[in-house]
């Protein structure tokens, strides 16, 4: 199924105190760049969630924002310097000591100093953490997928829309080919007449030069490979894989051979068709641009 480039998500889980919130904002760009936000607290699970999105999306600029909180009981430890607890001990004994001070050494007394007692955040389980935001990743990615095939289904009709309009365009300028050496010919024979005034023309050699022109400005093979080139179109929308590349180079060579159909067809009518082309064939790559 074709998808565009352009898609938001998101997810969002909760469970045993720990909240996990995913944001997936996706734009187009030429080939996948991935961009991860995480709290410091768990960036450690920074590369999962990059291998993660990678296996899913496939191209584009893609920013993916996680926000964690954990309200566990358990989440936070209480530490005790003993070596700091310690020297401070042991200088409080030393003012007693030497200046005859009440010996009023209490518990209460050296917590209070600085850094004796410390809280930290208890150490993150790392497959624990994983488990719990992958749900909300997965939703985020999910809802991000849905909206880039909803959007690619719609340039899929455009582009079935486009192909077709081009296809009765090449239609119309097969019928008109042969005609532009009849033409040809017609006008060539009357300015031979004009110019010999009414005498015998030689059949022979206006045969030669109709066929050197012919030959010249023949494009039955560019009008053969265009019409290839936009069944080929076809099938490539209804591949279920990442197609944005591939409708890119095919694009690439419809227009190639509408420029040699252009450049070789001496006809006004012909000319008039191949501009209408091009133009067609230019909005369709500019859509490509957002194909995944």
């Amino acid at each position: 199924m074709i998808r565009s480039m352009t898609g938001y998500g998101r997810g969002e889980y909760e469970n045993g105190g720990r909240k996990y919130v995913v944001e997936i904002k996706t734009v187009n760009h030429r080939y996948a760049d991935i961009f991860v936000k995480v709290p410091r607290q768990i960036s450690f699970i920074e590369d999962r969630v990059r291998q993660t999105v990678s296996k899913s999306l496939s191209r584009g600029k893609i920013d993916v924002y996680v926000n964690y909180e954990s309200n566990e009981e358990n989440s936070k430890l209480v530490l005790i310097d003993e070596v700091l607890a310690e020297s401070y001990i042991n200088a409080v004994r030393f003012l007693k000591d030497n200046f005859g001070l009440q010996d009023d050494i209490s518990t209460s007394l050296i917590s209070r100093f600085p850094d004796v007692l410390k809280v930290e955040k208890a150490e993150e389980d790392v497959d624990e953490i994983w488990e719990g935001l992958k749900i909300a990743l997965d939703e985020a990615i999910n809802c991000v997928i849905k909206m880039r095939e909803n959007e690619g289904e719609g340039l899929k009709r455009d582009f079935l829309k486009k192909a077709a309009y081009v296809e009765s365009l090449v239609e119309e300028i097969s019928k008109r080919a042969p005609e532009v050496v009849k033409d040809y010919k017609q006008r060539l024979e009357t300015r031979i007449k004009e110019l010999l005034e009414q005498q015998t023309i030689d059949e022979s050699r206006l045969a030669m030069e109709v066929a050197i022109f012919a030959d010249r400005c023949s494009i039955d093979e560019e009008l053969v490979r265009i019409k290839s080139h936009i069944n080929q179109l076809r099938e490539i929308l209804d591949m279920d894989q990442p197609i944005g590349r591939k409708l890119d180079f095919l694009i690439q060579e419809m227009n190639r051979e509408i420029n040699t159909i252009g450049s070789k067809a001496n006809d006004l009518i012909i000319t008039k068709n191949v501009i209408e082309i091009k133009s067609e064939i230019e909005k369709i790559r500019e859509q490509i641009q957002n194909v995944e």
